[in-house]
């Protein structure tokens, strides 16, 4: 069955055939199960393994919420035979015993059982972390994963000698060390986290998960490990890790349970050690397809028309962590022709994409956006981004290259699409520059989805509709039915699961060019815009929340009310 699975994994694109062989070396020299072995190596994820395992032969798979709550015939069968061949007891009704295992095909576990409790045995799959997490809430003392690892070796000597450089190497290569760092890394990714925060203060060490941008925070390492684990992450990201003065940025790239992940590490001095936030860029869940980043019809079919241009400035504005970049390189996919040059300089580059000539900016060596922007000129591009206008010197190169007939994208950090044209006045250009040059400004943001398994069906009063000033939006939608987080499962409790993107786009037509030229107020371009039929980014996100996708709750924490 095992060499089955493995060359199903080739056939299908998952490994290698360099990777089944090296799998295979490891399975000879240490035994055990190859798919397992291919688990541990983290070329493929459980979920790879079990899937086929249910393809291949029919097995029922089970999750980790269909574990019994209290042990079953814990007095007939020893925790410490279902704990080295892998299986719990699920459910007895006297004549069959269901049994969760890891491997269905065990006829000597399965004989075994059927010796000790003369019931017929029917053998149920289920993956290795859930059968280990149930076996120890059932049979264990409790303790957790990272419990386990601290107390199987990590000892508070950690907490010594933190100057000493060949000590903190020490430290920092030390197994149990090593296996908390791999477990932070693999949990974030099964959380779908975006950011990996690590935190010292004076009496314990902080780890705590973005997901869906909101910080939650989780099981952490004792204190006493706190220079060894970020030594270990300053060690991956190739930074000086006796350099701890000064804030340091780095990379790691990973393969966790089978799937290639950059991390982009940044680190801190605070008053109790270095402060470490990782940005996880997992390039298999994105999906920069222009179509599928929660654009509403109106804004996507305005947004091609604006792309559609030969030449001019799109800018996409918002705060950090608002999915520009995303939109961007969305944009970017669908203008990457072969008849297109295409030449972007980022800040980092936090996505290749194959086609688009990409320049990682390196002020330290002098190549900044700037400078950098003046050489791409002179590259002859069709279509050039710049990660971001952060400086007058930037922007006015960005709309001399759109005056030239280029295609220029870049982002801006404002709070709304108007704010944007009163932002780049603020840097010194020159209105009638910018009139002849921006033909749109995207603004977005992210707010979370409900999770469709636990949300609640509610229905707005007429007095709630008033006080959320979206009469008009009732009458669009037809319905003024919206819906509440609840939590469950499958949301981990939250309510959510995923994020999408709500937007505003102000299109530059005449009548925004003369207010624009009168150096109008973002308060004024803002209302010229909502009369000439743009929806607000408050507007678009009660639109959504109407429509089932996200709650009242959720649009009121992100965006702010707006008069109309």
């Amino acid at each position: 069955m095992s060499q089955t699975i493995g060359s199903l994994l080739v056939e299908r694109g998952k490994i290698s055939d360099l990777d089944l062989q090296r799998a295979v070396q490891v399975h000879s020299a240490s035994g055990g199960r190859l798919e397992q072995i291919l688990v541990q190596l983290g070329m493929v994820s459980e979920r790879d393994i079990t899937d086929l395992q249910v393809e291949i032969h029919g097995y029922l798979l089970i999750g980790k919420d269909d574990f019994p709550q209290q042990p079953v015939l814990e007095d007939v069968l020893p925790a410490v035979f279902l704990k080295e061949h892998k299986l719990i007891p699920i459910q007895d009704d006297g004549a069959i015993l269901k049994v969760a295992m890891l491997s269905p095909d065990d006829d000597y576990a399965i004989k075994a059982i059927n010796f000790a409790t003369n019931r017929e045995v029917v053998p149920l799959l289920a993956m290795q972390s859930d059968l280990e997490a149930a076996n120890e809430r059932l049979y264990g003392a409790g303790r957790s994963a990272m419990e386990e690892i601290v107390e199987g070796g990590a000892t508070d000597v950690y907490a010594d000698d933190i100057d000493d450089v060949e000590r903190l190497k020490d430290m920092a290569s030390d197994a149990p060390v090593i296996r908390l760092v791999n477990l932070i890394f693999s949990r974030a990714l099964e959380s779908r986290a975006s950011d990996i925060h690590i935190e010292p203060f004076e009496s314990n060490l902080k780890v705590r998960y973005r997901i869906d941008g909101v910080l939650q925070e989780v099981e952490s390492p004792p204190s006493q490990l706190a220079a060894a684990v970020i030594s270990r992450l300053k060690i991956l990201s190739r930074l000086n890790i006796a350099e701890r003065r000064v804030p340091q940025d780095g990379r790691i790239k990973l393969k966790i349970s089978g799937k290639t992940v950059d991390l982009r590490v940044s680190t801190v001095p605070t008053l109790y050690g270095e402060s470490v936030v990782m940005r996880i860029l997992d390039k298999e869940s994105i999906d920069l397809d222009l179509d599928k980043i929660g654009l509403s019809e109106d804004v996507i079919k305005k947004f091609k028309a604006v792309l559609n241009k030969p030449n001019g400035i799109f800018l996409v504005t918002g705060p950090t962590g608002s999915g520009k970049t995303t939109t961007l390189y969305s944009a970017l996919m669908r203008m990457n022709t072969k008849d297109r040059k295409i030449l972007t300089v980022e800040d980092p580059v936090e996505y290749q994409i194959s086609g688009v000539n990409q320049i990682q900016a390196a002020p330290k060596v002098g190549l900044d956006f700037a400078s950098a922007l003046r050489a791409i000129v002179r590259q002859d591009p069709d279509i050039i981004m710049i990660g971001e206008m952060r400086d007058r010197e930037t922007a006015s190169i960005a709309i001399q290259s759109a005056l030239t007939g280029h295609i220029v994208f870049s982002t801006l950090h404002t709070n709304d699409a108007a704010s944007g044209v009163t932002r780049l006045l603020d840097m010194g250009l020159e209105d009638y520059l910018l009139t002849s040059t921006v033909n749109a400004i995207l603004a977005q943001r992210l707010v979370r989805v409900l999770c469709p398994q636990c949300k609640t069906e509610d229905r707005l009063s007429s007095d709630e509709i008033e006080h959320l000033q979206i009469s008009h939006l009732v009458e669009q939608v037809g319905d003024s039915t919206v819906w509440h987080h609840q939590g469950c499962e499958q949301c981990s409790h939250t309510g959510y699961t995923g994020r999408m993107g709500i937007h505003e786009l102000l299109l530059v037509d005449d009548q925004i060019r003369h207010l624009i030229l009168e150096h109008a107020s973002s308060e004024k371009i803002q209302e010229a815009a909502c009369q000439q039929g743009m929806v607000s980014l408050y507007e678009d996100a009660m639109l959504k929340a109407l429509q089932g996708l996200t709650s009242i709750e959720e649009v009121l924490r992100v965006t702010s009310q707006q008069s109309r």
